[in-house]
């Protein structure tokens, strides 16, 4: 999978994530209050994209594991620092419930895509 791809879907999924935590607290849904809520996250995978791109043995496969992680780390702590930097709160419970949120949502479309390549590949069908 080539990089840019990867960082979209990221940026869907951080997004997600932003609305469906406003939406759980009842706030607004407006794109105003999701950027709000979802630019320190958005800021911390971007990060983890650099730091995957310059690291030569995870630059050629966004949508592995390895990437992932890094991705996901990245989005969850430097997005909590940067929240806390801004004047908002982040209360452990929070910090909890966002890491496996985003887990869920960051490494879950790379294993979604990781079966459906194996799929592909077993069953002799090419992209």
């Amino acid at each position: 999978m080539r990089y840019l791809p990867a960082l979209v879907v990221d940026v869907v999924a951080i997004t997600a994530f932003a609305i469906v935590g406003r939406r759980s607290h009842d706030e607004s849904g407006t794109l105003l209050g999701v950027l709000s809520t979802a630019w320190p996250f958005l800021a911390g995978a971007l990060i983890g994209h650099a730091i995957c791109w310059t690291v030569v043995a995870l630059r050629h496969d966004q949508a592995g594991w390895r990437p992932g992680i890094v991705v996901w780390a990245s989005t969850l702590v430097l997005g909590m620092l940067l929240r806390l930097a801004s004047g908002s709160s982040a209360a452990w419970p929070f910090v909890i419930v966002a890491g496996i949120t985003l887990a869920v949502f960051l490494l879950g479309w790379r294993g979604v895509f990781r079966l459906i390549q194996r799929a592909r590949t077993r069953s002799g069908v090419t992209a």
